[in-house]
């Protein structure tokens, strides 16, 4: 079998053109959906992975103070619901009561609600930014 040279497929088939577009405008489509991250809630705790940076400038979050810690092993309570946005880092989450831990690292976007008590395990170092309401 030979090359198949360069055909213009339009003039064989006009409605090709139209399903291509189709076919262009469809992934471009799902490609946005994709893009779109979700939120995910597990134990209490609200984890969206890598948020478009359009949210983090809606909400200012780059200008909300910064916080940090070592690897380490810590019990904390939240006295007000907390939204923070990890920089850098990585962190198992134990609320009181689970045995089950919730794993948030950098590029996460996590509320953590009011009232929760929980154990921080630290595993890499974290930078993030954070507030409380």
């Amino acid at each position: 079998m030979g090359c198949i040279g360069l055909v213009n497929l339009t003039s064989i088939n006009p409605y090709l053109t139209r399903t291509s577009n189709y076919s262009r405008r469809a992934s471009s489509m799902a490609a946005a959906i994709r893009a779109e991250s979700v939120a995910t809630e597990k134990l209490g705790i609200t984890i969206e992975k890598n948020p478009p940076e359009s949210k983090l400038t809606q909400l200012g979050v780059r200008n909300w103070p910064k916080w940090g810690c070592p690897p380490s092993k810590f019990p904390w309570t939240y006295s007000a619901k907390e939204t923070c946005y990890l920089l850098e880092g990585k962190v198992k989450v134990y609320p009181d009561g689970s045995d089950e831990g919730v794993e948030i690292e950098a590029g996460d976007f996590v509320v953590f609600p009011k009232g929760m008590s929980c154990t921080w395990d630290v595993s890499v170092a974290v930078d993030k930014h954070y507030q409380f309401e």
